[in-house]
């Protein structure tokens, strides 16, 4: 009896001391960059002689060429050839002169909001915000908010 008394305790005591909680998941931090993209972007316009426009998102551009083609939307799958750098001139990404395609929808904000902006033959510039791009995450070398810079041609819409 006094060892089924003291198993019972020490069972007790056991079952009280284990934490039945959910382990805690915590979130990534993420960290606003939009005032420091803001004032690199416009550093960077300013720096090289650029005429660019900003929309209501903050996605910057400009139009070297419109086009004279076919016009995609947001859901359209395109061919665009184009060089991706950040401001300080480093590359991180560029594409054959034949381009890549893929549709619109499945790529960064920016690129779904840039690309239509030129009809099928039209190139110029992207100033992408890390709001609409990778934001507060690393991607593929790519730093958390980093403001990506892209050359385009859009040589088709498929």
């Amino acid at each position: 009896m006094k060892y089924l008394l003291t198993s019972l305790l020490t069972l007790t005591l056991f079952i009280s001391c284990v934490n039945n909680d959910k382990p805690v998941i915590q979130e990534p931090q993420k960290t606003d960059y939009t005032v420091e993209n803001e004032k690199e972007i416009k550093d960077y316009i300013a720096l090289n002689k650029l005429t660019a426009v900003r929309s209501d998102s903050g996605l910057y551009y400009v139009i070297n060429e419109p086009g004279t083609g076919a016009k995609p939307t947001a859901t359209s799958n395109v061919t665009v050839a184009y060089k991706g750098y950040f401001t300080s001139g480093k590359i991180f990404d560029q594409s054959s002169a034949a381009g890549i395609s893929f549709p619109l929808d499945k790529v960064i904000k920016g690129w779904t909001e840039g690309i239509p902006l030129f009809k099928e033959g039209g190139s110029g510039i992207l100033l992408i915000p890390s709001h609409l791009a990778y934001g507060s995450s690393n991607n593929s070398g790519i730093p958390a908010g980093s403001v990506l810079i892209f050359d385009v041609k859009l040589i088709k819409v498929n």
